[in-house]
């Protein structure tokens, strides 16, 4: 058991320090102004999320939507969240108690810094992708 959790420890600190070498002020088209008569791909909230949660969050690395890999599954994080009417935007900025595996919160703890980093625009949109899963 010692060596899962070491391997969880080590997987979840090198997809964060991989994630550090990435300049913050990268942006989305779905952020950026636009004068009136351009085109612009628009990005809805979920759709957002997804690209964050997939692309510079590195959540998938760890959360599968429905089954749980290192960290629980997205299905379980939006069923806990909304049984327990709790906030997932103040959990990822480092406020909130583990309520869906506390037994991982040591691990979810190194990404801290990523998430920390987002926008609240960012934070909500993921919310939502992870919301989108609900059954």
């Amino acid at each position: 058991m010692k060596k899962i959790v070491f391997l969880a420890t080590v997987l979840a600190f090198v997809s964060c320090k991989k994630e550090s070498k990435e300049p913050f002020e990268k942006t989305t088209e779905s952020t950026e102004a636009y004068s009136e008569g351009e085109s612009a791909e628009t990005k809805t909230p979920e759709e957002l999320g997804k690209s964050i949660f997939e692309g510079k969050g590195n959540c998938t690395s760890c959360h599968q939507p429905d089954q749980k890999i290192i960290g629980p599954s997205i299905q379980e994080i939006a069923k806990i969240y909304k049984d327990k009417n709790a906030d997932i935007v103040t959990f990822l900025k480092g406020n909130g108690e583990p309520i869906v595996d506390p037994d991982q919160f040591a691990i979810m703890k190194t990404n801290f810094p990523v998430t920390q980093s987002m926008s609240n625009e960012e934070l909500k949109a993921i919310e939502t992708y992870i919301y989108g899963h609900l059954k």
